[in-house]
């Protein structure tokens, strides 16, 4: 299963579901990284250092961050969706797909309704 660094703003809900599918994650909170606006690139910096991919809402600043410098563990930006089930199912769907998220990008993406 993958190790996981959740940003400020990444839903709590879906952190808790993807850890009962067996994900290790960590959130800048419980990290003692929650400062106000906490700069993306600190995020990313920190994910690299524990070995970690960036869980993220937050898309237009990692999918930038990723642009600039791919090596990283991972950034899986994706769309915030209010079915908390589904959200984490995704996430879990897309990263178990992949053999290693090492200086990958993912994206995962509400569903069309």
């Amino acid at each position: 299963m993958a190790r996981f660094y959740a940003d400020e703003q990444f839903p709590f809900p879906v952190v808790e579901l993807l850890r009962t599918l067996g994900h290790d994650v960590l959130t800048v909170q419980e990290a003692g990284k929650a400062e106000q606006g906490i700069p993306d690139e600190e995020v990313l910096a920190f994910a690299i250092s524990q070995e970690r991919s960036v869980l993220t809402i937050n898309r237009d600043d990692f999918i930038r961050l990723h642009r600039r410098n791919d090596n990283h563990c991972g950034i899986i930006v994706c769309t915030n969706n209010r079915n908390w089930e589904q959200f984490a199912a995704r996430i879990n769907e897309a990263v178990t797909a992949e053999e290693s998220l090492k200086g990958k990008l993912i994206r995962v993406v509400r569903p069309v309704s």
